[in-house]
């Protein structure tokens, strides 16, 4: 199995609305979001000239993401109902982008430096 991966930032603000008022994050705040698309094929799924698929084939996705979360309120632009949190995020886009990328095998997002979340579907 091959697996790439393509890093992708945009900043945005969210709201975790189910946590106790004087949970920091329960409050308006933003973060400089990364988001890491893996995806992954066989020996004998890659594509000539030998890939699991062209990073530039992604360059869609980097335009859906300015246009849809860079400098956007999360709450609503996930479409109300879902808690912004990382985990949710992940698999938000996760099933957003899985038709249009098959090869997408992970998500993975991070708020800090030091946390990330990762969503995959489970085998």
């Amino acid at each position: 199995m091959f697996t790439i991966t393509k890093e992708f930032h945009f900043s945005a603000s969210h709201v975790l609305d189910r946590l106790p008022a004087w949970h920091p994050c329960a409050r308006m705040h933003g973060h400089n979001y990364i988001v890491v698309l893996e995806l992954s094929a066989a020996d004998s799924e890659l594509i000539p000239p030998g890939f699991v698929r062209d990073y530039r084939d992604l360059d869609s996705f980097k335009k859906w993401m300015d246009d849809t979360l860079d400098h956007r309120h999360l709450n609503e632009a996930m479409g109300g109902g879902i808690s912004p949190t990382a985990e949710n995020l992940a698999k938000w886009i996760f099933d957003k982008w899985r038709e249009d990328v098959p090869e997408l095998s992970a998500v993975k997002v991070s708020e800090t430096p030091k946390t990330w979340a990762i969503y995959r579907p489970p085998s």
